[in-house]
């Protein structure tokens, strides 16, 4: 697909229906008489609020009629009576009914005549009186919606993509879950942009991903890209459940009474073994990519445990290999969204973005860096683009050191073995916590005090060679931060954050509809060690990350594992660390035995994306000596909860 070409100017209709705007409001003005913001000149409390159900196409429930999804819409009066069509702001959510979004779990409303009264979030309150639509969307299966949730395949996917297709005029809509009587979206121009938080904004991955016209932008949230690297990595369980458990979860307990069939197909083709299906293949985003028509404002925590950043840097280099618009936020934080961890400048750029992307306004944000990284609780950093240039991968090699699995960490290539056995009692915290000790659960490599700061950025991969014990063995890899920092401690019931009492307001309230919410703070930790990457695989899939094989005990095998994507800068005087070892309680399955494996070092290693490639490490490490910084157990944050966890 060709480069997509940013708009800069007006649309046609748009200029014509923003000239009577400037006209009647105090709207600024560049010195051409363009306007470079969209004002709040439209009455919230006298909004338009409506429903329709979108018809799908599909039967997913199989009661021989075509599922329709509920759409509730806010939307300004004013210019409908002007003749002015808007845009659309759209979050297509299974979580209206069932669990409520956002950090107070708001959820969905009603008056007596079916209409929203309350919609979650600060959306429609802050942007339809800038003249926009708000459009919330039932995903099939929840609410108000016919159809049954199949967590991120056809029916999720298609039912969100449908209400696009009906805002650009090519779907029927009604005024009712069963009537006949249509209804036309005549008041919007058809340009959408999707927005929401984890599963949100995973659909609006999926939908960008269909190539469908009108969805001008899509900022995903903490968002999965493919569903499969939710489940899995590399073929080792990251929980002992599967999708059919989140059907489940969100399903209306009508979809439940008639989605035995979608429940059993997401049972019998999610296989636990970690086995690729075609049921994945359709989840998989990632491989669509070249399909992608919107511009992309991606938002991320670097230590989300939820929806991890393997997601972030796949869908990243795939948007980026077919030339999409890209913008970036990467927090300290866990699985949060940026409206609790930065809010004053997240609702200004999230304003300026719709502006530039669906109103076309020529504001700038198009020139601004392309990234925003948080290095410290609140402290933020900008890149021009992401990663930066001169980003390159270096080869690092572990090799051993005085003390069994206490190994260095360097450009040269190591000899001999390390050894460890499978503990699955322990996390990754417990090896950061003894990385200078030698410990019978993992194998440790460190390099010597940086002599200067060093930045890696984006995804790493580990190259493992490794003899086990038994039939079954997973394998973790981890890079670590060691030295002392203050970060956003994620490991907390907040991951990052703690909800204050008092409220700040984010656009217009109505009696059914408060645009204040509760204020947050950064939650922090002091630590002696941060985490800042990690991956996980099933050393039977070593020949096909697809699929895994038992394996033969006294056999070599060498498996590569992507870690997830990060920006990290390890400070002069910290040392970095790689561990590799077997589970990593609570954030993958065990295997089925309880293996000892040995790692051939020679044929181990590291690529990791460092600014400035290998002349930066090897200026780093310069001059540093190697060896442990003490024996005592290092102080981090809590270990990874077991939970299960709701994207």
């Amino acid at each position: 697909m060709p480069k997509r070409t940013r708009f800069t100017i007006w649309r046609t209709l748009a200029t014509a229906a923003l000239t009577l705007l400037v006209a009647g409001f105090p709207t600024p003005v560049t010195a051409h008489g363009a306007p470079r913001e969209s004002r709040p000149v439209y009455s919230y409390a006298q909004a338009i609020r409506e429903a329709v159900w979108v018809d799908t196409r599909l039967d997913g429930d199989g009661d021989g009629r075509h599922d329709r999804v509920a759409v509730d819409i806010v939307r300004p009066r004013e210019p409908a009576a002007r003749g002015r069509k808007v845009p659309v702001i759209m979050d297509a959510s299974p979580y209206y009914s069932c669990c409520g979004r956002g950090n107070e779990s708001q959820r969905k409303t009603y008056d007596s005549a079916g209409n929203v009264v309350r919609m979650p979030l600060f959306y429609d309150n802050y942007f339809v009186p800038r003249g926009y639509a708000f459009v919330g969307v039932d995903l099939a299966g929840t609410n108000r919606s016919d159809g049954c949730v199949d967590v991120g395949g056809r029916s999720d996917i298609l039912s969100a993509k449908a209400v696009v297709d009906w805002l650009n005029g090519r779907a029927r809509a009604y005024t009712t879950r069963t009537g006949t009587t249509t209804a036309e979206a005549t008041w919007t121009d058809g340009s959408t942009g999707m927005i929401g938080k984890s599963w949100d904004g995973t659909i609006a991955n999926g939908v960008a991903a269909t190539g469908v016209k009108g969805l001008k932008t899509i900022v995903p949230i903490s968002a999965i890209s493919s569903w499969y690297d939710y489940y899995f990595s590399q073929g080792a369980p990251l929980y002992d459940s599967g999708p059919d458990w989140l059907s489940d979860y969100v399903d209306s307990p009508d979809a439940r009474a008639r989605c035995a069939a979608v429940q059993r197909k997401l049972v019998e083709q999610a296989p636990r073994t970690g086995d690729r299906t075609s049921l994945w293949t359709e989840r998989d985003y990632v491989k669509d990519a070249r399909k992608v028509r919107a511009s992309v404002f991606l938002v991320h925590g670097m230590q989300d445990l939820n929806v991890r950043t393997r997601h972030v840097g796949q869908w990243w280099d795939a948007l980026a290999k077919n030339g999409v618009e890209r913008k970036i936020w990467l927090s300290q934080t866990g699985h949060v969204d940026p409206f609790d961890f930065r809010r004053g400048a997240w609702v200004d750029t999230l304003h300026r973005w719709f502006d530039h992307e669906l109103l076309g306004y020529d504001n700038g944000i198009d020139r601004e860096p392309m990234a925003d990284v948080e290095r410290r609780p609140d402290q933020w950093a900008t890149s021009k683009v992401w990663p930066p240039r001169g980003t390159r991968p270096t080869t690092l090699r572990p090799a051993t050191g005085t003390r069994p699995g206490v190994g260095t960490l360097g450009l040269r290539k190591g000899t001999g073995t390390e050894t460890f056995t499978d503990d699955p009692r322990l996390s990754e915290t417990d090896w950061a916590a003894q990385i200078d000790t030698p410990t019978p659960a993992k194998a440790g490599f460190v390099t010597g005090a940086l002599t200067r700061d060093l930045r890696l950025a984006g995804s790493s991969q580990v190259t493992v060679t490794a003899t086990p014990s038994t039939p079954t063995a997973h394998l973790s890899a981890v890079l670590v931060d060691v030295g002392p920092d203050t970060v956003r401690d994620y490991a907390a019931a907040g991951e990052g954050i703690t909800t204050l009492t008092d409220r700040t307001c984010w656009g217009e309230s109505t009696a059914g509809d408060s645009a204040c919410f509760k204020e947050t703070a950064a939650k922090t930790a002091d630590v002696a060690y941060t985490v800042l990457s990690r991956g996980w695989a099933d050393l039977g899939t070593y020949a096909d990350p697809g699929k895994g094989v038992p394996l033969t005990p006294g056999g070599r095998y060498t498996i590569t594992l992507g870690l997830a994507a990060t920006d990290h800068v390890v400070p002069a005087g910290h040392r970095l660390a790689l561990i590799v070892a077997g589970t990593d309680k609570d954030l993958i399955d065990p295997p089925a035995d309880t293996p000892a494996l040995s790692v051939d070092l020679a044929r181990t290693s590291a690529r990791v994306p460092f600014v400035g490639g290998s002349a930066a490490f090897a200026a780093a490490t310069s001059g540093s000596a190697q060896g442990g910084a003490g024996s005592g157990p290092l102080d981090g944050v809590r270990a990874p909860r077991g939970a299960y966890r709701i994207p």
